[in-house]
């Protein structure tokens, strides 16, 4: 009969080890001897060599019992659907370490790929980084909102960016990003805005509705928060019949100021 120490060493374990089995139900108490101590035969030094082979494996200890009990047929079965599970957690980490990956660059922590690409685009563009800030911040609420949407605002994003016009807005925006509410930048800024907008409308783009009322204000509020001249740029689209800058509308015709001329498309 062998003491716990010598039926570990045989099978190649500690005897913390073995008494976590006892512990877990996967080696059953043995008999003990006149002074207490457990004793172990030839039959537990084959169970605990095949406990500590499954796990060695990979197998986890709650799923050795029944391979240990299973026959030939049903240890292989068991085997492959361990196999199974332990691909499945194979792909899922490897998942984990490429979104880990990614965060490396924090706009990857809670944008979709798809708004990455636009910002990285604007980039390109030579857009101020302060500006890019502002959009990303935006995009990752609005995204949060429609998920289901953002992929499709994105490719029109990205069609809008070949338009001369929206290059150019982009570019004013980032060389007037602190100027005054009277820099005539501003002024160009709104005829831009005014130019695009009246297309968009023509065309039947003009659709901004993909939020709520409640969430268009606050990223209004936002827009409005970023730069001196933000709340002049607005009261000049106002004034040119356009109201909102999230969810945007064309005031009536018959609401506008006679006074105030037309613009040309």
């Amino acid at each position: 009969m062998l003491t716990i120490g010598q039926l570990a060493a045989y099978a190649g374990v500690t005897v913390r080890a073995v008494r976590h089995y006892h512990k877990i139900g996967l080696m059953p108490e043995p008999a003990r001897d006149r002074s207490g101590y457990r004793t172990y035969d030839a039959a537990a030094i084959t169970r605990l060599i095949r406990i500590h082979a499954l796990a060695g494996a990979g197998v986890p200890l709650a799923r050795v019992q029944e391979l240990l009990d299973a026959g030939p047929a049903e240890f292989a079965d068991g085997v492959q659907r361990i196999d199974q599970e332990l691909r499945a957690e194979i792909r899922r980490l490897r998942g984990t370490r490429l979104r880990l990956a990614r965060l490396a660059d924090g706009e990857q922590l809670a944008l979709p790929p798809s708004v990455v690409g636009y910002l990285d685009r604007l980039r390109g563009l030579g857009v101020d980084e302060r500006y890019i800030a502002i959009e990303r911040d935006a995009w990752v609420m609005v995204a949060a909102q429609v998920p289901d949407q953002i992929d499709a605002v994105m490719a029109k994003k990205h069609e809008d960016l070949d338009d001369p016009d929206m290059v150019r807005l982009y570019h004013l925006i980032s060389d007037a990003f602190d100027c005054r509410p009277d820099d005539p930048r501003v002024v160009e800024l709104a005829d831009i805005l005014d130019r695009l907008r009246l297309r968009a409308l023509a065309a039947g783009e003009l659709n901004t509705d993909f939020v709520d009322e409640k969430f268009a204000a606050l990223l209004d509020a936002t827009m409005l928060e970023s730069s001196p001249a933000a709340a002049r740029l607005l009261a000049i689209l106002e004034e040119r019949g356009w109201t909102g800058w999230t969810r945007i509308e064309r005031v009536p015709t018959d609401r506008l100021d006679p006074a105030i001329p037309s613009r040309p498309s």
